[in-house]
């Protein structure tokens, strides 16, 4: 009952569209009242459809009613409710198509002419509602356009153009979904996919159509029949739809004669040819069974088949082919509609992440930007850190100077004092030249020692100034060490320079040690001389005290242990010489 109160709405749609609409798109309540529309359209509905009519409740429904038509106390509810629902199916569909084609086809028909005659022009309106879509307001698509163009070109025996109707399809896509009724009807009318066919020929095709969509007949033709109670042989118009074969005196279907109503029991068989009759076969029910004779063997194969093929649809109990397979047409469109949708979808959601994408890119992009900035200002921060270190290292390098300076100042120095020194002895030397040829070689071995004494000293200096530099330099060394591998490569020119200045320092160092130890040899064979000049001199020392008085200016008479210098025995007291050793010390800190 649903798909027949469907195929019912879509008829009525037109006709109830064809009245006046207000300016909401609405037939006014006070136009139907005035009019009388809709008592009229409820009574004809009501009687093509074999349903009572209740005025009243016409009336009734419609009463205190401020809205349309089509809002909840509308007409619509109203048909729903009061005719719809009480359709049983026992009436004439053509009828019923025939009366919402006359409402509505005056005002919405082409006035232009058209080759195709009012009454093919209704037929196409009725197939246009049982093939159009299930939604308002009602379009036939392009693919059962293509259908019914094809099962009229075929009902005419001509051959179809693909080619044409694929061009009309691409026009027809870029534009709109589908055509109105209207349009369908010029179209067909305009004679654009029936060209070289005559009216009668598209006429006559149009109507094999509408039998087999609308009318459900299935096959029809001319067959001879056998009577039950003369068995005379009558010819007959037999009209096969999907549980009944009706069979008339003629094709104008005016004369009906009989039926023969099929289920899921009867069966169809070949008889052969007897009593002077060819092509015969046989239809089996349940209470009777009917003789027929076809014209001739292919007409007998093609009923025997439709007859039989209808037999297991009922068995099955399925649809007849054309609602089936308008269904699955039908299902296949939603189908390939889900599956664009799901794509679009899909689509939609690969652009999402694909957004998504670029914006992590852009954001990838700003860091990897923020990223280069920092690396640039570190790079600016670590050359202007480097120019910081090459100036450091240029004052320290100044400073270094300048601290050399000051040692070869010191050194100056004490070369002047040692200078005067060696005056001040050449001084005493004059004072004792008297005693020159007596202690000349004990003063000359005396002189060598001191000699090699303040030689060993000297270098002794040297190479604790050289020490305390070497020092100096490998804690600066270990200093740019710690620094950052970036700024090892770069002092490590400076480093290598350093280390060739001290590999120098220490070569110079073990020449001053190999210094050293010659003068300590020579302090050694000097000291040797010494003690066998004291020998020598011993006896001539006393003979020189008792008759110079030479004792008492060498040796001042202290009782200390007598100390024995360059310069004699008692030249220096223990106070004194600890006194110059304090000096020597506090002299070498302070070059260090």
């Amino acid at each position: 009952m649903v798909g027949l109160k469907e195929e019912l709405l879509k008829s009525i749609w037109h006709a109830f569209t064809a009245l006046d609409l207000d300016r909401s798109g609405k037939v006014s309540k006070s136009q139907l009242k005035a009019s009388g529309g809709r008592r009229v359209l409820s009574h004809n509905l009501c009687t093509v459809l074999n349903v009572p009519h209740d005025p009243v409740a016409l009336e009734e429904h419609f009463r205190d009613d401020d809205e349309g038509p089509v809002s909840n106390q509308g007409y619509m509810p109203y048909l729903n409710k009061f005719i719809l629902e009480k359709v049983q199916g026992n009436f004439d569909k053509v009828e019923f198509n025939r009366m919402c084609w006359t409402l509505c086809a005056k005002k919405n028909l082409s006035k232009s002419p058209l080759l195709i005659s009012d009454e093919d022009a209704f037929k196409v309106w009725v197939i246009f509602n049982f093939l159009s879509e299930d939604k308002y307001p009602l379009i036939i698509v392009p693919e059962e356009i293509e259908y019914l163009l094809k099962k009229i070109t075929e009902a005419m025996g001509a051959g179809w153009q693909q080619e044409q109707f694929d061009h009309y399809k691409i026009a027809l896509n870029t534009s709109r979904e589908g055509l109105s009724a209207w349009e369908l009807i010029d179209l067909i009318g305009s004679g654009q996919f029936s060209k070289g066919m005559d009216r009668q020929t598209v006429s006559m095709a149009i109507n094999e159509v509408f039998n087999e969509l609308i009318l459900d007949v299935l096959k029809q033709g001319y067959m001879l029949k056998k009577g039950h109670k003369r068995k005379n042989w009558m010819e007959r118009w037999f009209v096969l739809k999907p549980n009944i074969i009706s069979y008339y005196v003629s094709e104008d279907l005016k004369d009906k004669k009989g039926d023969i109503v099929l289920d899921g029991n009867c069966c169809v068989e070949a008889l052969p040819d007897k009593d002077g009759k060819k092509c015969l076969f046989l239809i089996k029910c349940l209470d009777k069974t009917f003789e027929i004779s076809a014209s001739d063997k292919k007409k007998k194969q093609e009923w025997i088949q439709a007859i039989q093929t209808t037999v297991n649809l009922l068995r099955a109990g399925s649809p007849p082919p054309h609602k089936e397979a308008r269904q699955k047409r039908k299902e296949l469109r939603q189908k390939l509609l889900a599956e664009q949708e799901e794509l679009e979808r899909q689509m939609k959601e690969l652009q999402a992440a694909n957004e998504n994408k670029q914006k992590e890119l852009e954001t990838v992009r700003k860091q990897l930007e923020a990223a280069a900035a920092r690396a640039a200002e570190e790079e600016k921060k670590r050359l202007q850190t480097q120019v910081e270190l090459q100036d450091r290292f240029s004052l320290e390098l100044e400073r270094e100077k300048m601290v050399r300076q000051k040692m070869e100042e010191q050194v100056a120095q004490k070369s002047s004092e040692l200078e005067q020194y060696l005056q001040r002895v050449r001084e005493l030397e004059e004072m004792y030249k008297q005693l020159q040829e007596a202690l000349e070689d004990e003063k000359q071995a005396r002189q060598d020692e001191e000699t090699v004494r303040k030689l060993q000293a000297r270098l002794l200096e040297e190479e604790t100034a050289k020490r305390a530099e070497l020092e100096k330099w490998h804690l600066q060394q270990q200093q740019a060490i710690q620094m950052t591998e970036a700024e090892k490569q770069e002092l490590e020119n400076q480093r290598m320079m350093k280390e060739q200045a001290l590999q120098v320092a220490m070569q110079q160092l073990k020449q001053l040690e190999l210094e050293r130890k010659e003068a300590l040899e020579q302090y050694e064979e000097v000291k040797k001389k010494l003690e066998t000049a004291a020998n020598n001199t011993k006896s001539w020392k006393d003979k020189v005290a008792h008759h110079e008085g030479l004792i008492r200016l060498i040796e001042p008479g202290s009782k200390n242990p007598h100390l024995i210098t360059n310069w004699g025995p008692a030249a220096f007291t223990e106070a004194e010489l600890e006194e110059r050793q304090r000096s020597w010390k506090g002299k070498k800190a302070t070059s260090e």
